[in-house]
């Protein structure tokens, strides 16, 4: 299948939303090759093994994925997976009639992780815990099977963005997604070249693409999750104050560990006089600068109340 065919959406579009879609996909595209040029996610000679879960954000990576691999200068297999859990009425025909249209090598791999779940969580407790480590162990063993050298997940910079928010919450730690990183177990590298991709651009994507979502039935009646209730905060405070969640993302990539308080990350107890001016030196009397995103007025990005306290600074 070529680049063009690739690119085409399953129906019509208006002119309008035509336009959207090119705009749109070519966002993807370069963020997606942006990611992956910035942490070496692909190299000439990889397999990469593409997690297919039937969610929008999988199907999205495997259709930037295999645009940017007609592309790119470097030579590089995919291989999609995807595990059946085996959830009562799941559509089985759905993946492979999808992946046989588009002429990408795929393996379903069938392992009844619904049944397990479904005995060892007790009704009404959250199921993603297990059922994740489940996933992963079984996706791991897939990819020694296949011999694939990269394991591509399709978790975007909101999750990213949601985990670090989860982990300072509830486990005490300044701790996300890596965008590229040794799986648990050593044996496999991990990658999410999704990492500098957004969720809503991921769904409006997906809308025109019309792809055959699968939605999971085992978790999705779960409204209570910790992870829900970040989204739903985070989602509030774009709502206020724009920009924010962009520049919580920059923040991910511009950590000074001598201004925070981790001492096996920075050696404080050796710190004296003599030790020079590190990163600026201690500045925290200093009034933290605010800087609005280019794409956005003053007006914009900070409600009435921060506008005045913004104007009364000297």
């Amino acid at each position: 299948m070529t680049a063009a065919q690739l690119t085409l959406p399953n129906t019509k579009l208006t002119s309008i939303q035509k336009t959207q879609f090119i705009k749109l996909e070519k966002k993807l595209r370069r963020n997606v090759g942006q990611a992956i040029a910035q942490y070496n996610m692909i190299e000439d000679g990889d397999k990469v093994m593409v997690c297919l879960s039937g969610g929008k954000d999988s199907y999205a990576m495997l259709s930037i994925l295999m645009l940017l691999k007609e592309s790119a200068p470097i030579h590089f297999d995919i291989v999609a997976v995807n595990l059946d859990q085996k959830q009562p009425g799941f559509p089985e025909h759905i993946l492979p009639e999808y992946l046989d249209k588009l002429g990408v090598e795929y393996h379903i791999v069938e392992e009844n992780t619904y049944g397990i779940v479904k005995d060892k969580v007790p009704e009404g407790k959250t199921t993603c815990s297990l059922c994740s480590r489940l996933r992963r162990a079984i996706l791991y063993k897939a990819a020694k099977n296949i011999g694939a050298t990269k394991i591509a997940l399709g978790h975007h910079r909101d999750d990213m963005i949601e985990t670090l928010m989860l982990n300072m919450f509830y486990g005490g730690k300044m701790k996300a997604m890596p965008a590229k990183l040794v799986s648990d177990n050593g044996e496999h590298v991990v990658i999410r070249p999704l990492a500098f991709c957004k969720e809503s651009e991921l769904i409006q994507y997906s809308e025109l693409k019309q792809f055959p979502i699968i939605p999971c039935n085992l978790c999705g009646s779960q409204p209570n999750m910790q992870r829900q209730n970040i989204k739903r905060m985070l989602n509030d405070w774009h709502e206020q104050f724009p920009g924010r969640i962009e520049s919580m993302f920059t923040a991910m990539q511009n950590v000074v560990p001598s201004h925070l308080c981790d001492s096996n990350l920075f050696d404080f107890k050796n710190i004296n006089s003599s030790s020079g001016i590190i990163n600026g030196g201690d500045t925290a009397f200093d009034e933290v600068a605010i800087e609005t995103p280019e794409d956005l007025s003053a007006k914009d990005y900070l409600n009435s109340d921060q506008q005045l306290n913004v104007i009364e600074v000297k």
